[in-house]
């Protein structure tokens, strides 16, 4: 066992091993839980992590001996804060930074509440790859804005049902999407979108109804397991390159339908997955009594205008552009992200500047919903230079007006 580095964030291979990095800045020690395989109910091995480990904000360590597909988790401790904030180290939490996932098959979202453990229940991180998307093979179409046709698919719904080209064992998987190419192509439009495929928790939904949209994010970095095909975590990344050749191939752009707004984790009542259990008062918003601030509509609100959780976002999105082969990102409740302590609007919000800035994302297709259910709307006015704007209400006039609506019509 070696110091390791503080970068990258995540878990990345070494000569000797794997290194790992998490950020946790108000955490007073930090255990690394190395599991035999994902569906393991007790760790391997457990690695200490101690002020040694520690450069300001971030613990890291290097692990000889691990490879591709080694199954890891963590325990953060620190101060329990009145009103239930701070550390709860009886939670194994996934890695922000996780590539791939596994445990599903024991995960239980409930096993997350609470004091007791969920070590038999938790979801860990799964050591991939990052290479880089073979862009000479594969070239971004590059559309320009004028000639752009995008059509907003859901990959479950669209690659099943009757009539649908897709072969049953690729039914609800982005795999599924390449048959459907020439449909697509034959419709005249140059991008989809799908809606989100990062991993979310199907159990994030009313009792004994399943999470069928994909609104509740769980990983910023991880593919959903449901939309891929067989049980091996380390072919996720894989088909999605796959899903993006394919595409760039025919000529099609890929979009992303983001969620950085908010997580799986609710209000301060909600499970312990995650960012809660790393730094709960450094990735949500925050009244000073320590109250959860919603304009998410889902519990919790990300603190984006803050330096670490910019860079998790922005590592998220060179995740899925750069390794992935992404063309672009459509943002939902994308003025969320504008918002500065206490949700005060932000002229300049700092992460969409570093975005424009950033020479891997800055040419992208950048699409925001400039609307929140805190009741900021900036269509116009939206405070980003290079982000275009669903205008949601020119939307639901033509809608509408396609459906027959009452008082409704064409005019020459």
């Amino acid at each position: 066992m070696h110091i390791g580095h503080p970068w990258p964030l995540g878990a990345s291979l070494t000569s000797r091993g794997v290194n790992f990095s998490v950020v946790a800045p108000l955490a007073t020690r930090i255990e690394l839980l190395l599991f035999a395989d994902g569906e393991a109910s007790e760790p391997a091995r457990v690695v200490e992590l101690d002020q040694r480990h520690r450069s300001a904000d971030h613990w890291h360590v290097e692990v000889e001996g691990l490879g591709l597909g080694s199954c890891y988790g963590y325990r953060a401790f620190g101060p329990l804060q009145p009103g239930g904030h701070g550390f709860n180290p009886s939670k194994v939490l996934l890695d922000p930074c996780a590539r791939a996932i596994a445990g599903w098959q024991s995960y239980q979202r409930g096993g997350a509440v609470g004091a007791a453990p969920n070590t038999g229940h938790c979801l860990k991180g799964v050591v991939t790859e990052r290479d880089r998307f073979d862009f000479s093979h594969a070239p971004r179409p590059r559309h320009s804005w004028q000639k752009s046709v995008i059509y907003e698919l859901h990959v479950g719904g669209f690659t099943q049902g009757p009539g649908c080209p897709v072969p049953a064992q690729l039914h609800g998987s982005l795999l599924g999407l390449i048959p459907t190419i020439p449909y697509l192509k034959d419709l005249g439009i140059t991008t989809i979108e799908l809606l989100p495929v990062m991993a979310f928790d199907p159990n994030d939904a009313p009792a004994g109804r399943h999470n069928y949209w994909g609104y509740s994010p769980l990983s910023w970095m991880a593919p959903h397991p449901n939309y891929l095909v067989g049980d091996d975590p380390l072919c996720g990344r894989d088909q999605v390159r796959q899903l993006v050749t394919a595409c760039h191939r025919a000529g099609i752009e890929v979009l992303l339908d983001v969620v950085y707004n908010h997580t799986t984790e609710g209000n301060q009542d909600g499970p312990t997955l995650s960012w809660r259990g790393f730094c709960d008062r450094l990735y949500y918003q925050q009244s000073a009594k320590g109250d959860y601030q919603d304009v998410s509509g889902c519990g919790n609100t990300i603190a984006a205008n803050r330096p670490l959780v910019r860079r998790l976002i922005l590592e998220s999105l060179r995740c899925w552009a750069t390794e992935l082969g992404i063309d672009g990102f459509r943002f939902d409740l994308g003025i969320a992200l504008s918002r500065g302590d206490n949700l005060a609007p932000l002229d300049a919000p700092p992460l969409f500047e570093e975005m424009e800035a950033d020479p891997d994302l800055g040419d992208l297709k950048l699409i925001s919903e400039p609307w929140d259910c805190g009741g900021l709307y900036r269509l116009a006015d939206f405070p980003a230079r290079r982000v275009a704007t669903w205008n949601g209400r020119f939307r639901d006039d033509l809608r509408r007006v396609w459906k027959g609506d009452e008082k409704t019509c064409w005019t020459m």
